[in-house]
């Protein structure tokens, strides 16, 4: 055993002293970013199937993980942003894959905190009873994945380990972004749950769009643009709905960076990727939008190859300061 399997293996063994503390006792939320994609969901349901006094909840669900909790009728409850119907004798709270507090959507409630993510950045602050495991890992379901089989094996049935794979191959961009540890847990994922991969696969992509879905990806395929960043090329649209698919398919067309815009209802929200080739020349799709809310505000984050950015700024104001951001980010030289 290395010395870092060493340190993973000690920080496992806090979160399981934590949440066998805070499980005995009372009730514990497993609380998901506001985004509810299927990283959180992921890590959030798998999590709390773990502990009957654990309850997966949040604000929102997203497609694909809506679909993933239907088909296995898996308990997760959505919660209001404001007059949040949290348990009288609630023991403490997990939050994961939410970079800062503000990325839960949700005024959380003065209870023991346990953190668990994997995002570049960090905007929580932690009292002593608190813990919080931040891992250099792709998705935050390798973190949770890595603890079941570690302290609560029994837990990784076929749908738990359909979760956690799920939010494993979404986040790295179907392996796009993967590194060892992502295929090594997501072969202990398959061998575990039994899984047929392809055949997952098939079913967490079967997603049927409407004529509606159709012609609002199209046109933001048809309203894309190439932009000069600095040393980069961005390719740069606006889109009314589905911008996570439009952005993942301009993604592929060669450019350094692509950044779809949506407005609606006075709030502005950006949607950007990056092919690994960019992440290691430089670009960190993450920290860009962390730098984003900083300068104009909004909130920001998210992975280097994938990251979002919401806030009350006019679009073309939002647009212009992502694309200095990505003018001021210096490109290394990468060997061939």
């Amino acid at each position: 055993m290395t010395t870092s399997d060493v340190s993973l293996s000690e920080e496992l063994l806090r979160l399981h002293d934590w949440l066998t503390t805070a499980t005995t006792n009372g009730p514990v939320a497993v609380i998901t970013g506001k985004n509810g994609d299927m990283d959180t969901i992921g890590s959030a349901v798998a999590l709390a199937a773990s502990h009957p006094n654990l309850m997966a909840a949040g604000l929102h669900v997203g497609r694909v993980a809506q679909r993933m909790i239907e088909r296995h009728n898996a308990p997760y409850r959505v919660l209001k942003s404001t007059n949040t119907g949290w348990p009288k004798q609630l023991a403490g709270l997990v939050v994961v894959d939410a970079a800062a507090p503000d990325q839960t959507g949700l005024v959380l409630p003065d209870v023991p905190l346990c953190v668990i993510d994997h995002h570049a950045t960090d905007g929580w602050s932690l009292g002593d009873e608190d813990l919080s495991l931040k891992w250099d890992v792709r998705s935050t379901t390798e973190v949770v994945g890595r603890y079941l089989l570690a302290h609560a094996p029994q837990a990784l049935t076929p749908p738990v380990c359909e979760f956690l794979l799920a939010g494993l191959v979404t986040d790295t961009g179907r392996f796009r972004h993967a590194d060892a540890g992502s295929f090594s847990t997501a072969s202990m994922l398959i061998e575990r749950g039994g899984l047929d991969y392809q055949h997952f696969i098939e079913d967490m992509e079967d997603t049927t769009m409407t004529p509606s879905d159709r012609g609002a990806v199209l046109r933001g395929l048809q309203r894309a643009d190439t932009t000069e960043a600095g040393p980069w090329t961005v390719l740069r649209t606006t889109a009314g709905t589905l911008e996570g698919k439009v952005a993942s398919m301009l993604n592929g067309l060669g450019a350094d960076a692509v950044v779809v815009t949506r407005h609606r209802n006075g709030s502005t929200r950006l949607t950007v990727r990056a092919p690994r080739s960019s992440v290691i020349a430089g670009l960190h799709m993450g920290e860009i939008m962390n730098v984003m809310a900083q300068s104009i505000g909004g909130e920001g984050g998210g992975h280097d190859g994938a990251a979002g950015w919401t806030g009350n700024v006019d679009p073309i104001e939002a647009e212009t300061a992502f694309i200095d951001a990505v003018a001021r980010t210096p490109r290394r030289e990468v060997n061939s």
